[in-house]
């Protein structure tokens, strides 16, 4: 079923496609006609092109541009090479749509410049090559009035005609698509865009996200349009070379056939026996007029003859025997010598023994000429004179110039198309897929189950179907998300795991240590307790935001229960004394700060990279100092004092209050509140019992909950 959707949306697409063709060309032809018949100066055969290409896209576009002169061809052979100029149009209106031209005036005044710098400017230059200064045409008439009236130049007048012919036109062309677009439904302009999406299509916000993603070095789409340009390129330059040669080569082989046969009918007409006569005497010499009248004859007979000539080749030079006069030179008398052109400077052996020689091409003071000399044999069969003939190669140059310009024209066009093909299918089979694949999985989010089932989901929608390496690379990478998201979601419940045993183990070694005192209770729990209410209450004020980041908060809470657990190195005798300890009793009992550093420093040996156990380390060691610098171990003051510590300074003395001990009674709620108050810039950090007195209410829900507090209190 999913195949049968496949071939039925693919064929709906090719079958609209054709009909924007077919529209496009027929309003071509359609506006050509019209013009024609109207004789107006214009030529209306762009609408079309324009039109579709605003409505479908640079490939409906290019193809109506390209078949308008394919079919404009069958009437008017010359136009197969101006199917460049619509192929460009095409191009240029498909791309002022994507940046949004035809919505603002002065980008649509540009864009008529811009087409009539095509078709009016590029237009006249392949004209120029290809006939010549115009001399019938649309703009014939204009280029001769600016020739004739200040322009110097017949190229420059001819560009400004054509340009401004142009102008006008495309001025024309472009209203009349701008109102055709302002008629037709929002609906019917959607469904004649032309889109050949290899997945599921993008948003203009999505296509231009995805476009814009660099590479380090060159993109793949410029490499790939590269190697097609650079081959297209090789390909046209050798086809040219070898055309070009081929052709010159043609015209040479005609023009040295023409020049054969004229210099054949011309030694025809000499009379042999009389050549030193007519040396000798001239134009009085008996039948010499009536042959040079002959010659002249032969000579009005191909428009290609430059000179018609005879000579007789001696050792000083070519003793003229017939020479016509032409517009621009006056022939030589009859007797004249004439030195030795240099380019015959290999054939004058052949020629004093009158041997036939091959056609000689020249350029010399007499211009660019092909020269064939046709032996006149006397009745004894020897050669006595040589008649010339001179064909001009200069038409020839113009031709080649032509015929190249054909041929430039003709592969121009074709590669415009080609490279649009190729930018097609290299940017929506190749460079789109790829490009939202590295997308979707930059912007892969780890943080959440939701969060990834949903990337998960968004990939997997991309539904790339190229049906090539592409489509398989897309396929490997969701069943590799979909892997990696199964394999994350284990390692999470594992890691998840392994936390619960983790902070079940530091409860149970607390634990352990604290039921060695018999006074404290469960201290360890309620320390924490009261540590995570400080911290979310500094978070609230804003109190050391860099610091309190959430897995921050979540070390210290986790290892608040180990801030005791160098108490396992105190005696149980001082640990459950009753009265007041001695100095010495003191002293030991101060040593559990020192002992957990040690402890939990051999931990962390084995478990470096563990953020629980530095802030553990940091709080069995430095939770008894102070503020004012007066606390034990280390004396330190201030921010010396690690933050976690400094929380669970407030914590451990707030506890130590409310709770009931061997030797002391609890303290009333409020009291102990106050104590903490007075405390605050001197035994604590003012900021943490600022927090810590901010969420008395939550603080007594705590102490409640653990039955630290009396009937007056609650």
């Amino acid at each position: 079923m999913e195949k049968e959707n496949f071939i039925w949306k693919r064929g709906t697409k090719i079958g609209r496609l054709l009909l924007l063709i077919f529209l496009g060309v027929f309003i071509n032809l359609a506006g050509a006609k019209i013009a024609d018949i109207t004789e107006i100066p214009l030529f209306i055969d762009t609408i079309g092109t324009v039109l579709i290409s605003v409505l479908g896209g640079y490939i409906p576009g290019i193809l109506v541009g390209f078949f308008t002169n394919m079919f404009k061809a069958f009437i008017d052979a010359s136009s197969i090479f101006y199917g460049v100029l619509h192929v460009l149009i095409a191009v240029c209106a498909a791309f002022f749509v994507d940046k949004e031209f035809f919505k603002k005036v002065p980008a649509t005044i540009l864009s008529i410049f811009i087409f009539s710098l095509i078709g009016g400017g590029i237009g006249s230059i392949q004209t120029w090559f290809l006939y010549g200064f115009a001399t019938e045409g649309i703009s014939a008439d204009f280029a001769k009035y600016f020739y004739g009236h200040g322009v110097s130049r017949r190229f420059l007048a001819q560009l400004l005609a054509d340009y401004l012919i142009d102008f006008m036109d495309k001025s024309v062309t472009v209203l009349l698509v701008l109102a055709i677009i302002k008629l037709l439904p929002e609906q019917l302009k959607e469904k004649l865009q032309f889109q050949s999406w290899r997945q599921t299509p993008l948003s203009k916000e999505e296509k231009k996200a995805v476009r814009s993603i660099h590479c380090r070095s060159v993109s793949l789409r410029m490499k790939i349009l590269l190697i097609l340009t650079l081959a297209s390129l090789s390909i046209a330059v050798a086809v040219t070379g070898i055309s070009v040669v081929l052709y010159r080569d043609s015209v040479v082989d005609e023009s040295t056939y023409l020049a054969d046969g004229v210099a054949n009918l011309a030694a025809s007409v000499i009379d042999a026996e009389r050549v030193d006569e007519y040396i000798e005497k001239g134009e009085s010499a008996e039948g010499y007029l009536e042959t040079e009248e002959q010659l002249y004859s032969i000579w009005d007979s191909s428009s290609d003859i430059q000179y018609i000539y005879v000579y007789k080749i001696l050792e000083d030079g070519c003793h003229v025997v017939f020479d016509l006069d032409t517009e621009t030179l006056e022939a030589s008398e009859p007797g004249d010598i004439v030195e030795f052109d240099d380019a015959f400077q290999e054939e004058i052996p052949k020629l004093l023994k009158g041997e036939k020689i091959d056609p000689v091409i020249s350029d010399g003071i007499y211009g660019w000429l092909l020269t064939v000399y046709q032996p006149v044999y006397d009745k004894a069969g020897d050669c006595v004179c040589y008649a010339a003939v001179d064909l001009s190669m200069k038409q020839l140059k113009e031709e080649e110039y032509s015929f190249i310009t054909k041929l430039i024209s003709l592969f121009l066009g074709f590669f415009v198309l080609i490279l649009v093909f190729g930018w097609w299918i290299v940017e929506h089979d190749i460079v789109l897929p790829v490009n939202t694949m590295a997308k979707n999985a930059s912007a892969f989010a780890y943080n959440s189950d939701d969060a990834m089932e949903s990337n998960v989901e968004r990939i997997k929608g991309l539904n790339i179907r190229t049906g090539d390496e592409v489509e398989n690379l897309y396929k490997a990478f969701v069943k590799t998300t979909e892997d990696s998201m199964a394999y994350a979601a284990d390692i999470k419940h594992k890691t998840e795991t392994i936390s619960q045993m983790q902070n079940a183990l530091i409860m149970v070694l607390a634990d352990i240590v604290e039921s060695r005192d018999k006074c404290t209770g469960d201290h360890v729990r309620k320390t924490a307790a009261y540590t995570e209410i400080i911290m979310e209450e500094m978070k609230k004020k804003g109190y050391y935001t860099e610091e309190l980041t959430d897995e921050f908060i979540s070390d210290v809470v986790n290892s608040a229960p180990l801030h005791d657990i160098g108490k396992i190195h105190v005696r149980d005798a001082i640990l459950n004394k009753p009265g007041k300890l001695t100095d010495e009793e003191f002293a030991e009992m101060k040593s559990h700060t020192t002992a957990g550093s040690e402890i939990l420093e051999k931990a962390m040996e084995t478990v470096p990279d563990s953020g629980y156990l530095h802030e553990a380390e940091n709080l069995a060691h430095y939770h008894h100092e102070r503020w004012d610098g007066k606390g034990y171990p280390t004396g330190l003051a201030g921010e010396e004092i690690p933050l976690s510590a400094r929380i669970m300074a407030v914590a451990d003395v707030f506890d130590a209050l409310v709770s009931r001990r061997s030797y002391k009674k609890p303290f009333p709620f409020e009291k102990a509140m106050d104590i903490i108050r007075e405390g605050s810039g001197s035994q604590f950090d003012a900021k943490v019992a600022d927090a810590f007195l901010g969420a008395a209410d939550k603080v007594k829900e705590v102490a409640k909950k653990f039955g630290e507090l009396d009937e007056n209190d609650e």
